[in-house]
């Protein structure tokens, strides 16, 4: 699968712009805040639907705009032909997703169809922030491998909404319990179920993420160090039904659901102990890598085909060891396509001088892109 084609209208600091694409590297060349990165970011949008930066669909809009149109043509196989995708926004109305210029009836049916991988240096976040952004970023990980995960993912939070809503409402109410309760147990006696499977499949995937990912931390820096995953969950080995009840009055109290798989976490250790505190900003570095490597590995062994590979600032960011190694495999074409950033043309060239892939070569410059 390669992304041949790629348009812009009105995205981030692009008023339009329109690219053909290399199917083995494409570099992108600018200042800081020219807007290279915006051009992976359109690429993640086109993948996953949705920015790997912005917290909100409505910040990509360009300044003075009211919509942004992302476009691409995919070449996914010679039977069916190059398939278009296109995703747009207009203020005050709600995303829309094209395939060929029909809609998606769900956004979600589009999930790992175009697998991405995004290497930036802000994967490090991903050990320095808390729970939650360990747990998004397994979840769609797994939501692009697993459909059956997506779904069931998509139920759960829709029912912890319901949940959480009929909590915050019983504030307002007389009845004894300061609620509906017949409504709340309804919500339990589906949403537990599902949690429980919810659970049940992050464990299971972890069982096969793990060794891919030790593997690739080994070969970055050398094994010095004993790196592992482990998945901390309340619903390990428990009632989940039995557990909603046991905190029904504290839930109450605080108007929230306080236990289930929305609370879980990946914790990630070095010589058992935990990253955040013990590992080295060098070799933190290293465990964010082989996290994205291990994941490109997964998705391309499930997809059948590579997933694009997004490398963002790399040089400026990383030191020149585990640059090599990242090179080092984009010669081997252990990757598909590649899109890479760069601020200096010269330093990508030097890098890339074993690369015998085809790379075609993109200035970038206040919101305008052209071929070097």
């Amino acid at each position: 699968m390669t992304l041949d084609s790629l348009q812009l209208l009105f995205f981030k600091n692009y008023d339009d712009a329109a690219l053909r694409l290399s199917p083995g590297l494409n570099c992108f060349i600018g200042d800081n805040g020219s807007g290279k990165t915006n051009l992976l970011d359109a690429i993640h949008y086109l993948s996953l639907t949705k920015s790997a930066i912005s917290s909100s669909d409505a910040l990509c809009i360009k300044q003075g705009a009211d919509f942004f149109v992302v476009k691409g043509v995919f070449s996914a196989d010679l039977i069916s032909g190059p398939e278009t995708i296109q995703v747009s926004l207009r203020l005050g109305q709600k995303k829309t997703l094209t395939h060929n210029k029909q809609p998606y009836e769900r956004m979600a049916d589009h999930i790992g169809r175009y697998p991405a991988v995004l290497i930036s240096p802000y994967d490090t976040d991903l050990i320095r922030q808390g729970s939650e952004d360990r747990r998004k970023y397994f979840d769609s990980l797994m939501a692009q491998l697993d459909h059956e995960f997506l779904e069931l993912l998509i139920s759960y939070n829709a029912l912890l909404r319901q949940r959480n809503a009929v909590l915050k409402q019983g504030t307002e109410r007389s009845t004894p319990h300061g609620f509906d309760r017949d409504y709340l147990l309804a919500l339990d006696e589906q949403l537990a179920p599902i949690g429980q499977q919810l659970t049940t499949l992050r464990e299971a995937f972890l069982a096969e993420y793990v060794p891919i990912f030790q593997r690739h931390y080994r070969q970055l820096a050398d094994g010095r160090e004993l790196v592992t995953l482990t998945y901390k969950s309340q619903l390990l080995g428990v009632d989940f039904a039995q557990l909603l009840r046991s905190n029904e009055r504290r839930d109450f109290v605080l108007q929230r659901t306080t236990t289930g798989s929305h609370r879980d976490d990946f914790v990630f250790l070095m010589d058992e102990q935990p990253v955040k505190s013990h590992a080295s900003q060098g070799q933190q570095k290293s465990f964010a890598i082989a996290l994205k490597l291990a994941q490109f590995e997964m998705l391309a062994a499930k997809q059948q085909h590579k997933p694009l590979l997004l490398l963002d600032d790399i040089f400026d960011r990383l030191d020149d060891k585990r640059i090599a190694r990242l090179l080092e495999l984009v010669a081997d074409e252990t990757f598909g396509q590649v899109f890479l950033t760069d601020t200096n043309l010269e330093r990508t060239d030097q890098a890339l001088a074993r690369v015998s892939i085809p790379i075609l070569r993109f200035r970038v410059q206040d919101g305008t892109v052209a071929p070097v």
